[in-house]
């Protein structure tokens, strides 16, 4: 993950030898590859544009790179159906590209990708474009297609709930630069600097500085009562799909807490003065003058 332009797309096209580095090596299983041709890398890329032959049926799309590896045309059948079913598209087999849906092309293109045989599957946004049910949906069956995929799976993506929920490790891409990468609960719950508290969550980190320092919380462990020594009024009420967001106004600088709506009585009215509380355990410090993660 990381913002527009921190060079996301740019390392995909790299690692698949679209793009040459400028220096560095790009090393796979022990071997430099920085030289080798795309087509001998054996890493596929999957992106926003399905990019599948349009005049060639789902089918032969998904046959392509095994009829050029010459494999025996009852392997390819087996395959390619093993994999048309895994992904729930075996009945548009017969299909063109134009007769299918987002989701269902997007499926396809994933198939062909995992059926070229590749040591690493680079993922580019490929759901981006899918309307969020069916990016659920779709999010779902990769999963399970994951199980069945050997290789390493590097996946870009701008939704911080699938970078949660999909990940082993996650990475923050920063101004083309790694500056975190790490568990994702351990880069949520401990973000190594500033800029990327502010850059990950939904709602982000609050950011306050206090005591010489810069103190982190995030929205759904901040606690609002009268019996807080720190008070403040309520700005703004935001509806934010199972949760409220309250953005309290307070002498150190504007506090966003979530609450659930299952506690919707405990929400304040807009203008009204609350206490706000940190509970210590999940206060983070930052150093003040660089940003960087102290406790």
């Amino acid at each position: 993950m990381g913002p527009s332009g921190a060079g996301k797309t740019s390392l995909l096209r790299l690692l698949a030898g679209l793009e040459r580095p400028d220096c560095g090596a790009i090393v796979l299983d022990e071997r430099d590859i920085t030289r080798i041709p795309p087509q001998r890398r054996r890493i596929a890329l999957v992106s926003q544009d399905d990019s599948l032959f349009p005049h060639l049926t789902i089918y032969d799309n998904l046959a392509f790179a095994m009829r050029l590896r010459k494999l025996d045309r009852a392997a390819i059948d087996r395959s390619v159906r093993d994999y048309a079913e895994l992904l729930k598209i075996e009945s548009f087999l017969h299909e063109r590209p134009a007769r299918l849906s987002g989701g269902e092309r997007q499926r396809a293109a994933l198939a062909r990708a995992l059926l070229s045989a590749p040591r690493v599957l680079l993922l580019d946004e490929p759901f981006a474009h899918l309307d969020p049910q069916l990016r659920v949906h779709v999010r779902r069956q990769f999963r399970e297609v994951r199980q069945h995929f050997p290789g390493p799976v590097l996946h870009v993506t701008h939704d911080h709930g699938e970078a949660l929920a999909s990940g082993d490790r996650l990475a923050i891409m920063m101004e083309g630069r790694i500056e975190q990468c790490a568990a994702p609960d351990r880069v949520y719950e401990f973000p190594a600097n500033v800029r990327i508290a502010r850059f990950f969550g939904s709602p982000p980190m609050n950011l306050i500085e206090r005591d010489g320092a810069i103190i982190g919380i995030r929205p759904e462990y901040v606690r609002i009562g009268d019996d807080a020594a720190l008070r403040g009024s309520v700005e703004e009420i935001e509806a934010i799909g199972p949760d409220f967001l309250a953005h309290i106004k307070t002498p150190l600088g504007v506090v966003a807490a979530r609450i659930p709506r299952a506690a919707a009585d405990s929400v304040p009215a807009i203008g009204q003065q609350t206490g706000v509380s940190f509970p210590p355990q999940y206060v983070r410090r930052f150093d003040a003058a660089g940003g960087a993660l102290l406790t």
